[in-house]
């Protein structure tokens, strides 16, 4: 008996089935049928293959497969049913029986974005899927590369056979830390992990013992074995693979009322280079300072790093490294990107402070002209850098007896002319033309500007105009002889007779004895000053210790990184540290107090000539650059009341800030101190979630 069931058959399997179960007829010839007698059978647009020797009850299942001839039968595969007796179709695509699972196929939570994150039940760490990231509002809170159960679980076991491999603290590239300081500052982020309160009170009361273990130099460390340090998240972290979803992914940040965000690329951390998402320890550590220094609450901060990729081979190589594996984007395609991050943070938080670190050279500077006019951004590594050596020159010149207005009278010879290095340059012009009535171009006939090359002179082609604008006329015949272009240090020293050395080319030991001695030889009518300010320790010109010997104890010297006392001709000489932590915190807090929506140089400068005056004393006695920073907080408030009334000069001061303003610097004061965080235990309440 044939009956065809097509698409157009009346006579439909539903029925058909009806049908069976009372026409015994139908169902004993059925049940009788083989395969080989049905080869033809058509059943819609399905496609069984037909076999010889199989039994087909055609009522039962109602899967379709798809081929089309060539022994291949176009109908439903039907398997047993209680009506009729038959043989499973036996081919390889068929799956097993169903069977009702015993574990259910999701486990619903009931926490979503950091809280998940926090939960040890539901929290996978960075192996959250990106569905899932997305839809449980991790996506920027993890790192952006996606690892796995097996991967974590290896991660682990190589740690519980051994002591994860970690770059030594003592090594040659990062220089100036040690074992001892890395496991404090191991200590202090578990400290971190478990009370924030206690942290920020622990590191408020010894800030200048611990300032070194949670910033430079230890920070350098940390960055470099990131990857493998990583235990929990800190922070954002926004990609390549994050276009188009940034406006929304700020929202899975919980805090609605940032403060302050500090941001890197991770291309240029310290003096190490390109470190990718490993470089996100450095926001990490300066807001740090931000909330120990300046009293900003630690959960109104927000640490960035926007991986861009990396062209560090070794990173790319290593299985636990965190960031994207591919080299870095760059052009148009880059500022795109940077684009779309400033657009959302500002967005969401119009009023926090931005401040872009560690940047390349190539895009620093870019980055900040692109965005200083329009939001309350800053780069450290250019202006708070250059307002830190300007105010620590000013110290100097007032600890060897000269008025700051001598600026106008030195002669400064600067090794480094990348973004940092020119910005400390033009901010201390802007201080002679200030002081000795200069303009800009007799100001920068003050300056010898050196890089790898040797004196830069404008004879160099494609200098970029922040450095060209310093650069010597060569051939030129001057009171200090002939310019000449790449003469090396030591021949501009003894030409130039400099009394100031600065140091910023992350370079290593290039203030020689030979250089210091020369130096020191030609500063007759005052002592010399000599600020090595790159980092970390490793990349530092010159040591303080080489710097007093070398010159008799007569050197005034500032570095980048802190360094040891000296003990000379039985005195014991503290050394000044050039940390832009003097300047940052308080540039910031009064910009943010004050709602001035942009920072202006002049802001810059006002801290930087305020920053001297609150030298005591003591600190004068000692030959310092700069005052304790023992007293950092108070330093903080007043560099922030000074750069708020710097900007009411241009009408930019808003809110609470200009109300207190009008009543005087007492009342501004007040609002500021009391403004600051301060690590005290609250009382504490809960609120239900529908409240």
């Amino acid at each position: 008996m044939m009956i065809p069931l097509t698409r157009s058959s009346p006579f439909g399997l539903r029925n058909l089935c009806g049908a069976l179960s009372h026409l015994g007829e139908i169902r004993s010839t059925f049940c009788s049928i083989t395969s080989s007698k049905y080869s033809d059978m058509h059943f819609g647009n399905s496609l069984i293959p037909s076999k010889s020797n199989s039994t087909i009850c055609p009522i039962l299942s109602r899967r379709r497969v798809v081929s089309s001839a060539n022994g291949i039968t176009r109908g439903f595969r039907f398997s047993q049913c209680q009506h009729f007796h038959s043989t499973i179709y036996d081919d390889a695509d068929v799956p097993p029986p169903y069977e009702p699972s015993e574990e259910k196929p999701a486990t619903v939570v009931t926490k979503m974005g950091v809280d998940l994150l926090h939960d040890p039940w539901s929290n996978k760490g960075t192996a959250f899927p990106a569905s899932e990231r997305d839809r449980l509002r991790v996506r920027g809170l993890l790192p952006p590369a996606i690892t796995n159960l097996d991967l974590q679980t290896r991660r682990f076991m190589e740690e519980w056979e051994k002591p994860r491999e970690l770059i030594p603290p003592e090594d040659v590239k990062l220089g100036g830390v040690t074992t001892e300081m890395a496991r404090r500052w191991f200590l202090l982020q578990n400290l971190q992990d478990r009370n924030e309160t206690l942290f920020y009170k622990v590191l408020n009361d010894n800030f200048v013992e611990m300032a070194p273990i949670v910033y430079t130099p230890t920070v350098g460390w940390v960055c470099v074995n990131y990857h493998k340090l990583y235990r929990r998240p800190r922070g954002m972290y926004f990609s390549v693979e994050d276009r188009g979803q940034m406006a929304s992914m700020v929202y899975n940040w919980p805090q609605n009322d940032v403060a302050a965000i500090v941001v890197t690329d991770g291309s240029r951390i310290l003096g190490l280079g390109d470190l990718g998402v490993n470089g996100l320890g450095i926001p990490i550590g300066k807001l740090d300072l931000y909330c120990a220094a300046a009293g900003f609450t630690p959960n109104k901060v927000l640490p960035v790093v926007i991986d861009v990729g990396t062209n560090n081979q070794e990173l790319r190589d290593d299985p636990f490294y965190y960031g994207l594996r591919q080299p870095r984007i760059q052009g148009y395609e880059y500022y795109e990107l940077i684009d779309e991050f400033v657009t959302a943070v500002m967005a969401r938080w119009p009023n926090a402070v931005l401040q872009f670190e560690d940047f390349s050279t190539n895009h620093a500077l870019n980055l900040l002209n692109r965005y200083r006019d329009h939001h309350l951004v800053f780069n450290d590594d250019i202006q708070g850098t250059a307002a830190t050596a300007l105010a620590g020159l000013y110290g100097a010149l007032r600890s060897i007896g000269l008025p700051t207005s001598a600026i106008s009278k030195q002669r400064v010879v600067c090794v480094g002319a990348g973004s940092a290095g020119m910005g400390v340059v033009d901010m201390i012009a802007r201080g002679m033309e200030k002081a000795g009535g200069f303009s800009a171009d007799a100001a920068a006939r003050n300056f010898w500007i050196l890089n790898n090359e040797g004196l830069i002179t404008s004879d160099r082609p494609d200098l970029p105009s922040y450095v060209k604008k310093f650069a010597r006329n060569n051939g030129e015949s001057n009171a200090q002889g002939v310019e000449k272009d790449g003469e090396s240090l030591l021949e501009v020293v003894n030409r130039v007779k400099p009394t100031i050395l600065l140091g910023l080319a992350g370079a290593g030991r290039l203030f020689t004895k030979e250089v210091i001695t020369a130096m020191n030889k030609h500063c007759v009518d005052q002592r010399p000053i000599i600020f090595p300010m790159s980092n970390p320790t490793s990349k530092m010109e010159c040591t303080n210790d080489e710097a007093l010997r070398w010159t008799n104890g007569r050197v005034l010297f500032a570095s980048g990184s802190p360094q040891p006392p000296v003990s000379l001709k039985g005195h014991t000489w503290r050394t000044s540290q050039a940390n832009n932590m003097y300047i940052f915190p308080g540039v910031a807090l009064g910009a943010w107090l004050g709602e001035t929506r942009t920072i202006s140089e002049a802001m810059l400068m006002r801290a930087a000539e305020v920053l001297p005056t609150l030298m005591t004393a003591d600190d004068i006695n000692e030959n310092q650059a700069y005052p304790k920073l023992n007293n950092i907080r108070e330093i903080s408030a007043k560099i922030a009341l000074e750069v708020i009334k710097e900007a009411d000069k241009n009408g930019q001061v808003h809110g609470k800030a200009a109300v207190k303003l009008a009543l005087g610097d007492a009342a501004l004061m007040h609002y500021i101190k009391h403004s600051m965080y301060n690590p005290q235990y609250a009382s504490l309440v809960h609120r239900p979630e529908a409240v």
